[in-house]
């Protein structure tokens, strides 16, 4: 049973989190302040965070960076009433993996919790393989068959992303999200196109077995299916 530690000092809104994640299945331990969220985590290390911004004493932004110095893939979702890009863009870029704005629609932030916690537990994976096509996750490799692929950091980061979302769309919302770390602002969708586009050209160009594919409506996903 996954645990959550949530860390808000507003009681109605911690209570209610409670209740309700307790119903669905979780396990769940509130923290008032950030110090005390601290606490909690070194003493017993939850799955995943719920974290405020507006806190008594150490600001949020400031617990988040406290809390990557020591752990880096631990999931956290920011859940605040800071509901400006410049907010969401920064606690995004502080390490958090999502960011919800007050108030919010509590079975949204349980499907966002989930994604987290499956995205952690597919983390552990340092390789992958389809078709020919291999990525290393430490060494940064990329083989299709004998031939080797030199790709950007950001080519390579969604070649990564489309792995561990293997055979299921990706949006360019959740690229955006996973490699830009920014919600999706639709300047930022032809960047995302280019970058398919080039990632495509070393990836598939060569090879009869087309991997990228372009679900209409939903994204992008790799598969070795032809899509109908």
């Amino acid at each position: 049973m996954p645990r959550i530690l949530i860390i808000e000092d507003e009681p109605k809104v911690a209570e209610s989190l409670q209740l309700g994640l307790r119903e669905v299945g979780f396990e769940v331990e509130w923290a008032t302040t950030g110090e005390e969220g601290l606490t909690c985590l070194l003493e017993n290390m939850p799955d995943a965070v719920v974290l405020d911004l507006n806190l008594p004493g150490r600001d949020g932004l400031d617990i988040l960076a406290t809390l990557r110095k020591h752990h880096e893939q631990l999931p956290v979702l920011i859940l605040s009433a800071r509901d400006a890009i410049d907010d969401r863009v920064s606690g995004l870029e502080r390490g958090a993996d999502d960011y919800m704005i007050k108030p919010f629609a509590f079975t949204e932030l349980v499907a966002r919790l989930k994604v987290m916690l499956r995205r952690e537990n597919q983390s552990s994976v340092l390789a992958f393989e389809l078709a020919g096509l291999s990525i290393d996750i430490v060494s940064r490799q990329v083989r299709r068959d004998s031939k080797s692929i030199n790709l950007t950091p950001r080519e390579f980061e969604i070649l990564e992303l489309f792995f561990r979302n293997i055979k299921h769309p990706v949006s360019r919302k959740t690229i955006a999200r996973d490699v830009w770390k920014v919600e999706r602002a639709t300047s930022l969708d032809n960047v995302i196109d280019v970058h398919i586009m080039r990632l495509r050209k070393k990836i598939d160009e060569e090879f009869d077995v087309k991997l990228i594919q372009t679900i209409r409506g939903l994204g992008f996903m790799l598969s070795d299916e032809e899509q109908g």
